[in-house]
């Protein structure tokens, strides 16, 4: 496989809410770069990301999946990410490591909830955006209603690249306002267009248009802004470079058009992917710690070729064939093939084996990765998700965001003596993949329970188990484990006498019980005088109390 250097790489996560059309419009990318022979479908299952059974059979995304493309001698690697409340949480990683987060609307529903929740994913790490407002051949698609909902949620800085070309039954292409060309289309798939002059009944507008993206361009940086208000306007060696800059810097969010499933405005958004977004090293150092130690020194590493090793370890995949699959992303220096990496966060060595680029399912091998790429490693015995490889004499941590608390628990119990025997081993492989995940036994009921973000999320889990694993459980609602507790002070006398010849044994004891504030504990008071009762005995009675309330 061909290797890019950092400045040929953009690291894209796919984000939005669920069927706005994000595995589509990844299948689509992957089939107009020459990747697949045919245009993937969620609905026939054959999309290279969503291939799982639950995925495939539910047709939605349940976790995030890697592709990558090339297009025009620049490496795009794909993060398709899920988009429904049960699953975006492994959007947040991916948003991560990726340099750009490009948002998939629906021009039907406009901006959706989830779609608001990785913005905020997109917010916390700063993250550049890019949206394309998708199913604008469907039923009910209206562009200035979607551009709306997108600026109320976006800001004033997101503003079009392209306008449609029609709209619902009749959209057949767009209008690119940098070019100022536009793009027709065959709606069979294909992908295949010609190009041609605006057309007069949307010229007016897109003049309209281009102004506005110049003057957004021209507000990102001063120099253009001058130079704007001097000329009136911005030639395209000035218009281009700024656009780019003004991306990375967060200071405009371009916005496309595009119908995934009929493969329109695809290749203009690759186009703008590779030129307008950013590669690795745009968005400065990378910025960890100088140890696991929570007090350690921060720590810039700069994302290039000829510094150090450093990655980070961001999604483990539990392949019932291949085993465990490690991915992470290379954050400075250069990773290669068999080398010896550490793992500063476990303090151990791994031996890395064949290094490869992920498809899916399907897994390329590789020689070596640069500095900003993505790439995965298979069977190492102790890295788990959120690790960090470095060179040992350049120590380098980096922090995985963490995954959610659980909201739901259900009591999980096996059908079968064998399915229990199996369970453990089958669920720490889970557990490894899925962080979100819980699987504690409750001390009280003696249950085992299975916790996780959503009801919908748990059953996923249980799905998986039978068909990866062949174990299948029952799940139940957890029990409720009622506890006694004191509400009014009360007195508990015992008295102990036994004579068996010489002097005899003699004992009298004294308890009281009182009620303390819900939540405080349990507090003992010795109020023993004179020694009555020798000290070396006053334990006992404190171990007693508390193993009678414990039970």
């Amino acid at each position: 496989m061909k290797t890019y250097t950092t400045k040929d790489i953009r690291n894209v996560a796919v984000v939005g809410h669920g069927d706005a059309g994000k595995t589509s419009l990844v299948a689509a990318c992957l089939f107009d770069a020459g990747v697949t022979e045919r245009l993937g479908s969620v609905d026939h299952g054959t999309t290279v990301t969503d291939y799982d059974e639950d995925e495939i059979a539910r047709k939605v995304t349940i976790h995030t999946s890697l592709a990558h493309l090339d297009w025009k001698g620049t490496k795009l690697n794909l993060l398709d990410t899920p988009g429904y409340n049960a699953f975006i949480h492994d959007a947040k990683p991916a948003v991560q490591v990726a340099e750009l987060a490009l948002f998939v609307i629906d021009a039907v529903e406009g901006v959706q909830v989830q779609t608001e929740k990785a913005l905020a994913y997109a917010n916390e790490f700063g993250r550049p955006r890019m949206i394309i407002i998708n199913r604008m051949d469907h039923d009910r698609s209206d562009f200035q209603a979607t551009l709306s909902s997108i600026r109320e949620t976006f800001g004033r800085e997101a503003t079009p690249l392209q306008l449609p070309l029609g709209g619902q039954k009749e959209f057949t292409g767009v209008v690119d306002l940098i070019r100022q060309k536009a793009f027709v289309y065959q709606t069979d798939g294909s992908g295949r267009f010609e190009e041609t002059d605006i057309p007069d009944h949307v010229k007016a507008e897109a003049e309209s248009a281009r102004e506005a993206l110049i003057e957004m361009v021209a507000e990102s940086d001063d120099a253009l802004l001058e130079k704007f208000f001097a000329e009136g306007a911005l030639v395209d060696e000035d218009l281009i470079p700024g656009l780019r800059n003004a991306v990375t810097a967060r200071r405009l969010i371009p916005v496309l058009v595009a119908s995934a499933t009929l493969n329109i405005g695809i290749h203009p958004l690759l186009d703008a992917l590779v030129q307008f977004g950013p590669c690795p090293s745009d968005l400065g150092p990378a910025r960890g710690r100088a140890g696991i130690e929570p007090d350690a020194p921060a720590v810039e590493r700069p994302v290039a070729d000829d510094q150090p090793y450093s990655a980070l370890v961001f999604k483990t995949i539990a392949d019932p064939f291949a085993g465990r699959i490690t991915v992470f992303k290379v954050y400075s220096g250069t990773m290669k093939a068999d080398m010896t990496a550490y793992n500063i966060t476990r303090n151990v060595q791994e031996r890395m084996g064949p290094l490869y680029l992920l498809e899916g399912k399907h897994m390329d091998k590789v020689a070596e990765v640069h500095a900003g790429d993505i790439a995965a490693v298979t069977k190492l015995r102790e890295t788990k998700t959120g690790d960090t490889f470095a060179d040992k004499s350049h120590p380098v941590v980096y922090a995985l965001a963490p995954y959610p608390q659980p909201a739901i628990a259900f009591a999980i119990e096996p059908k079968t003596r064998a399915d229990e025997d199996k369970l453990s081993t089958a669920m720490s492989k889970l557990l490894e993949e899925d962080p979100a995940l819980r699987l504690e036994r409750d001390p009280q009921t003696k249950e085992f329970l299975l916790s996780g973000t959503g009801q919908l999320h748990i059953e996923v889990t249980v799905g998986r188990l039978k068909s990866r694993y062949g174990v299948e459980v029952t799940l139940k609602p957890p029990k409720v484990p009622y506890r006694e507790t004191i509400r009014k002070r009360v007195e508990a006398r015992g008295r102990h006498k036994k004579q068996t010849g010489g002097r005899g044994q003699f004992g009298d004891c004294t308890c009281v019980f009182e009620p303390l504030p819900r939540g405080a504990g349990f507090e003992f008071v010795d109020k023993i005088f004179g020694g009555v009762i020798p000290q070396q005995l006053r334990p006992a009675v404190e171990k007693g109390i508390l193993e009678a309330a414990e039970n």
